[in-house]
């Protein structure tokens, strides 16, 4: 289908933020809406993500964010339509002794925005989890809803349901530049010719810092590769779907995957340190260093799996903020929004930034959760986001 010459609104990117994005103005009546994909939905991070959801955020704003994102999760089919794949296994947030008593803290504010999340002993998590070494730890934090979905499913069932509701959805589109007169927003650029326009919401993960570059825009956040490994469960383990854990005691989060697989990955801020100068280019093969040590963790952690087998894993990217937080914001000339910088937690919290940047887009301003949480003068000033805890990276 060829781009049309005029839209109301172009949002640029095809991954899950995009397309919940592209979804929820459709649905609030927006029309000629054009969303743009230098590849196919969800072909960047989105489709490479561990796509894990919960709700354990340290920060109220971001915590009802994952709230009301797992609802829609769960309720997909009957909210969006078509499937997210969503599989509930519960949810175990690990600390150690420092934590303690921050960790209570924070699930009592879960609490009180509805979150059913509860602090269990380590004791409990044995029994839950038998495989589980419980000695490093004596407190955890558990959701009994958490659990996890398919990315690229997820994402095409929104791209789909914003079709329905009038959005061209341009895949195989790559934005060339956004077009600014008289410090407005008046069109975009791309390799199959020129959209006039007088809003733009840039939501292209890592791809989104270059591209407002050029509108003199300098948005402090880099490519970070996110390397997962997969293990074959042993024997011992065979018909058992484990928790996902993010265990901050080893600095790993490990989530089953459907059959007898297991993933691993690291919640080390240093791994941020890794950064992907190019994020069309960068290497997608797990390193050997990484892949040892991530073994080596999950053995202390889970020792039997010790006995299972190594299958391989992928690579991702992360976008990262200074803060480990995003920008929503109205950033720059009239008419652009920016919407990046999620660090990892992108695909969780997709549902409501769909929600709360249409409502940005549409009225300025956006309810609960409030997006003036997210503004980008805080990068600026560098007044960043603190997380409560010791584990900040969790959001």
């Amino acid at each position: 289908m060829a781009l049309p010459k005029t839209a109301d609104i172009v949002i640029i990117g095809g991954g899950v933020n995009g397309a919940s994005i592209a979804f929820n103005l459709a649905e609030r009546g927006v029309k000629n809406v054009v969303l743009l994909e230098k590849e196919t939905l969800a072909g960047g991070p989105t489709g490479r993500s561990s796509a894990i959801l919960r709700q354990h955020y340290s920060n109220e704003v971001t915590a009802r964010m994952a709230y009301e994102s797992l609802k829609e999760f769960q309720e997909f089919s009957q909210r969006v339509g078509g499937e997210c794949g969503y599989v509930k296994t519960g949810f175990m947030m690990i600390v150690d002794s420092r934590d303690a008593e921050g960790l209570k803290k924070n699930v009592e504010m879960q609490q009180r925005i509805g979150i059913k999340t509860q602090i269990i002993k380590a004791s409990d998590v044995k029994e839950m989890d038998p495989h589980m070494n419980t000695d490093d730890f004596l407190y955890a934090a558990y959701e009994s809803e958490a659990g996890h979905a398919d990315p690229v499913l997820t994402t095409s069932s929104y791209g789909e349901a914003a079709k329905k509701l009038g959005v061209q959805v341009s895949q195989k589109t790559r934005v060339l530049a956004i077009k600014t007169k008289n410090n407005r927003i008046v069109g975009v650029e791309t390799d199959q010719g020129t959209i006039e326009t007088r809003v733009v919401v840039a939501a292209a993960g890592p791809w989104t810092p270059p591209l407002v570059a050029l509108l003199g825009i300098a948005l402090p956040i880099h490519a970070c590769r996110a390397q997962i490994c997969i293990v074959e469960r042993p024997a011992q383990m065979r018909g058992a779907i484990h928790p996902i854990y993010v265990d901050f005691v080893h600095s790993i989060y490990i989530r089953p995957e459907e059959g007898r697989q297991t993933l691993v990955g690291s919640v080390d801020p240093k791994e941020a340190e890794d950064r992907a100068a190019n994020p069309d280019q960068y290497k997608e093969a797990v390193d050997t260093r990484f892949r040892d040590e991530m073994l080596e963790k999950l053995e202390k952690r889970v020792p039997v799996l010790k006995h299972g087998l190594y299958k391989g894993g992928w690579v991702g990217l992360y976008d990262i903020s200074p803060d480990w937080h995003p920008v929503i914001d109205q950033v720059g000339p009239e008419g652009l929004y920016i919407v990046a910088g999620f660090s990892g937690h992108g695909f969780k919290l997709g549902p409501a930034t769909g929600d709360m940047v249409a409502d940005l887009v549409t009225r300025g301003k956006s309810a609960v959760p409030d997006a003036n949480f997210f503004n980008y003068e805080r990068l600026v000033k560098k007044d960043y986001i603190k997380g409560q805890y010791e584990y900040s990276i969790a959001g």
